[in-house]
């Protein structure tokens, strides 16, 4: 199957695990992070990832998933130096789990094309958190998100036959699984862990792995996210304090992989230091389901020519991934909209944007999309790449158009630019703070890295939510 190119960018810094423990090889990488020389490129994706999870959180500071997970922090009474994005401060735990949850709440963040998930909603929000609480240093922070990010993708990597794919076709979200640990990851690495409390910590994630995909088009997809973050500051704080934890669950036997796929139809990646997966990052040009994006995006070629025709059969061919992450044929709500392809490509076909402001419930009563969600048929293709899609269109008046997307937009091979984000950015933020604080903010991620970027960072996220 074809699969994303990888990084020719080499980590010189950290060698092949392939026959180390996996548990000692990843405590042992982590607790090199601060020593570890970035590349300027791995340093600029960070960045990049952090510009597009921060207009992510602001964007959805008062959306549905967020405002419950909001009011329930507030009952706590809890303390301390961690920015809740539009709110005031709070311990970090309960700051990502706000967070953690606005960041996924639109399902418009980035995610691992191997399958690791959504990498930054869990990370970038514990490295936040903590390098506030802890007074870190910048620096320190891009290089636990890093770290965290690798550990994310390194454990959920693989494509198809991988590690995350195999716990989609199970039921269970990567996001929720490997996202823990790539959480206690980024806080051992600020709480600056020896590496025998490391994996510790590791041990402690493991334990508390779980989300199930039955919840994608509710509230508890974006929870995945949030309660990952908080599990992983829980775990690694808890190893601080002499927790004694599981350290072999990271084998692959009688380990977490032998307890969620059982049959072992599930090809394990090595654990190769040597390549960056933050180089492969992709990130969402619609505000939906990754699955649906190369059908969306072909089916949006075509809006032009079927403005105001009656269309009688579509027929899809996709990555058979789409129909178990995104193959609600049926959404009663904008929400399960989001993982439908047969939704997203009738937005498509009407000349929806497909942001997260058409997922809204007057799309759901516009009969010139929802008329043609019932004859859209979606046929799964063994070796397709899971980026490309293509599509007959069948007219009432006779004519079959044709279209294919071979490359996705955002997908690492045909990434969006700086000026993509930028604008992605502003459709977020601008709606809640206006467009000079907009900007600011948007500076302020890009430029995060120079001493007092945290603080202007911030304090520019400060609200009353």
């Amino acid at each position: 199957m074809a699969q994303p190119a990888t990084s020719s960018v080499t980590n010189n810094s950290a060698a092949s695990s392939t026959a180390a423990p996996r548990g000692p090889a990843m405590a042992h990488y982590i607790a090199g992070t601060l020593q570890r020389e970035f590349p300027p490129v791995v340093l600029e994706a960070a960045q990049r990832a952090l510009a597009d999870v921060i207009g992510l959180m602001v964007g959805a500071s008062s959306d549905a998933p967020a405002r419950p997970v909001r009011a329930a922090i507030k009952h706590w009474n809890a303390t301390g130096k961690a920015r809740v994005v539009m709110g005031g401060r709070t311990t970090p735990a309960l700051a990502v789990l706000a967070n953690g949850t606005m960041a996924h709440a639109m399902d418009f963040d980035d995610t691992h094309p191997g399958g690791a998930g959504h990498p930054s909603g869990v990370c970038w929000t514990t490295a936040l958190a903590l390098t506030e609480e802890l007074g870190r240093s910048e620096k320190d922070a891009i290089a636990a998100f890093i770290t965290g990010y690798e550990i994310m993708g390194k454990l959920g990597g693989g494509y198809a036959p991988g590690v995350g794919r195999s716990l989609q076709r199970k039921g269970l979200h990567p996001t929720a699984v490997v996202g823990r640990v790539g959480a206690a990851a980024v806080a051992s690495v600020l709480m600056r862990l020896p590496e025998e409390r490391i994996a510790h910590a590791l041990g402690n994630s493991a334990t508390t792995m779980g989300g199930l995909v039955g919840s994608f088009g509710t509230h508890g997809k974006p929870f995945h996210a949030g309660k990952a973050a908080m599990d992983g500051i829980l775990a690694a704080q808890m190893a601080s304090e002499g927790h004694v934890a599981a350290t072999h669950l990271f084998e692959l036997e009688k380990g977490w992989l032998d307890a969620f796929i059982q049959d072992r139809k599930v090809e394990v990646p090595p654990l190769d230091w040597t390549q960056w997966e933050i180089l492969t990052n992709g990130f969402k040009a619609f505000a939906s389901c990754r699955a649906t994006h190369p059908s969306t995006q072909t089916a949006r070629s075509l809006a032009d020519k079927i403005a105001g025709r009656k269309v009688v059969r579509v027929e899809a061919r996709v990555h058979p991934n789409a129909l178990v992450t995104a193959g609600k044929t049926a959404p009663r709500t904008p929400l399960e909209g989001k993982f439908s392809v047969p939704f997203c490509i009738s937005m498509g076909l009407r000349g929806y944007s497909v942001v997260d402001t058409d997922f809204k419930d007057e799309v759901m009563r516009d009969r010139s999309v929802m008329d043609i969600v019932p004859v859209v048929k979606m046929t799964p293709v063994e070796g397709q790449a899971p980026y490309s899609a293509s599509m007959d269109v069948y007219l009432e008046d006779g004519e079959t158009l044709h279209a294919e997307t071979a490359i996705m937009r955002g997908h690492p091979d045909n990434p969006l630019s700086w000026d993509d984000l930028r604008a992605k950015f502003q459709g977020l933020v601008e709606p809640v703070v206006g467009k000079d604080r907009t900007e600011r903010l948007f500076q302020a991620a890009r430029d995060f890295g120079a001493p007092g970027s945290m603080q202007r960072l911030s304090a520019l996220l400060e609200g009353s939510l």
